[in-house]
């Protein structure tokens, strides 16, 4: 969600009369419709993932790209994303956003190969970061500030959780009834009825502010953060001094380096350097980052535990992550009641320490580990501290910007957590397949992904060294306003 959100809003070049204007709650339904399918393949394809590899014949490095190539494509181009929808009118970008979605879907769907269904995610994440962005302005412009407002978005905010608790479940019942396939196909259905629905009922709106996109800014960050997931995990194979590790690495480090000089010098730069300078910014897209390191990796290794060691059914798999599904709406539906008694600070660490307890918990899995211990109590504690610690690190972020900048800082926010994400399952997959050293048997996988989760409560514990030392104590009282909407 990006500066969209603090825009005036400025109605288009006069256009033909047309036909009575919508209700509002049709107008928040469609775009709540659009924020729910993006949410939802984020976490969909996680119980396929087996399934896909049976398939395709993917490698293990190569299935962490069906879950990395959506998410690097989402953040890297998720600002974009929202200054285009600025620039061009929201209802276009909403359009053209969800025409890709769903074009890349059945695109996927029908892959024959692996790097097919790898161009298909790229491009899904591309047409999310397109379209999530203006989903938020949709319904802010389409309901009148006040109690209603606020409704419409707690709806907005709920719909995106219910599409992160949904996706294993959903993805489940679609691998056991037909195939993976329909894991991405249905987003082909959906979206074609949300965009006709747009097309009729959603009126167009933009911002008059004479910004330009960054679109240099957007392909160096994305291609950097690609390069050096490439690099990643090439040591797998590789090693870490090999040349096919080491090119890609330094690579991926000059375009993220060619990022900054940009963003330095360029006009309208997708991430102005200058907010970095505030401690309550830099500390917070910090903490964000490294916690989303460890906690993004978390639904993909516990699936395949569930499916590779448990002998889980996809099903069974994603009713299995319900539980911990829910948990991150219930901290993050807790953190604002919290921030009102504790300062924010203590509030992410607070989190960030319960996280840290699960993964800790998590890393004790066995090969003939029963439900509730092995998996449903630790997934709760991850996904609780997950969802207790993300609020108040974003009202810290905001809390230091002026008040025209905070969406553009909450856009930081959520890009930090996500790149954070992409490069930290890239080497969690990495130091798994290392533990694994090419044994497959329940027990060899046991003892990788155990130590996955051990190095992610490491991290956890290193995030809360940051916080403690870094974060500023206190959110101004609109920051705190916001962030329990």
């Amino acid at each position: 969600m990006t500066s969209m959100s603090r825009a005036a809003e400025v109605p288009t070049a006069a256009a033909p009369p047309r036909r009575t204007a919508p209700p509002a709650w049709v107008v928040v339904a469609l775009a709540c419709a659009g924020q729910f399918l993006v949410v939802l393949d984020v976490s969909v394809v996680n119980v396929a993932l087996p399934s896909m590899r049976a398939d395709l014949g993917m490698s293990a490095s190569g299935l962490q790209w069906v879950v990395n190539a959506y998410a690097i494509a989402f953040a890297g181009f998720m600002l974009l994303g929202g200054r285009a929808g600025d620039l061009y009118g929201r209802k276009r970008m909403f359009l053209v956003g969800l025409a890709l979605f769903t074009l890349a879907s059945l695109v996927g769907g029908l892959a024959q190969d692996g790097w097919q269904l790898l161009l298909a995610r790229a491009a899904q994440g591309l047409g999310a970061a397109v379209l999530a962005p203006s989903t938020l302005t949709i319904v802010t412009s389409a309901v009148p500030e006040g109690p209603a407002r606020a409704r419409a978005i707690a709806t907005w905010t709920a719909v995106g959780g219910g599409g992160g608790a949904a996706g294993g479940l959903v993805g489940g019942a679609l691998v056991d009834v037909w195939s993976w396939r329909w894991t991405l196909l249905i987003n082909v259905p959906v979206g074609a009825l949300v965009l006709l629905g747009a097309l009729w009922w959603l009126s167009e709106s933009r911002a008059g502010d004479g910004r330009r996109l960054d679109l240099p800014g957007a392909v160096l960050v994305t291609a950097g953060l690609a390069t050096l997931a490439y690099g990643i995990s090439q040591t797998e194979a590789e090693g870490w001094a090999s040349a096919a590790t080491v090119v890609p690495l330094l690579a991926g480090a000059a375009l993220i380096g060619l990022f900054l000089a940009v963003e330095a010098r360029t006009a309208a730069p997708l991430m102005p350097l200058g907010l970095l300078r505030l401690r309550s910014v830099a500390s917070a897209n910090a903490a964000m980052f490294l916690s989303g390191s460890a906690m993004f990796c978390m639904w993909f290794f516990m699936t395949l535990y569930a499916q590779n060691v448990l002998g889980y059914t996809p099903l069974e798999a994603g009713v299995a992550l319900v539980p911990s599904s829910l948990a991150v709406i219930l901290g993050s539906k807790t953190a604002p009641r919290l921030m009102r008694a504790l300062d924010a600070r203590k509030v992410a660490v607070l989190g960030t320490c319960v996280a840290a307890v699960g993964f800790a918990w998590q890393s004790t899995l066995s090969v003939d580990g029963g439900y509730v211990v092995a998996i449903m109590c630790p997934g709760i504690l991850m996904m609780l501290g997950a969802g207790l610690a993300t609020t108040p690190l974003a009202a810290l972020a905001t809390s230091g910007a002026a008040p025209g900048e905070a969406g553009l800082v909450s856009g930081l926010v959520n890009t930090s957590r996500t790149m954070g994400g992409s490069l930290g399952l890239a080497v969690m997959s990495t130091i798994a397949a290392s533990r694994t050293g090419g044994d497959l048997s329940p027990e060899g996988l046991t003892e990788g992904y155990a130590l996955v989760f051990r190095t992610g409560a490491g991290v956890l514990a290193g995030g809360v060294l940051l916080m403690l030392l870094w974060l500023p104590r206190r959110v101004s009282s609109v920051a705190a306003k916001e962030s329990s909407v």
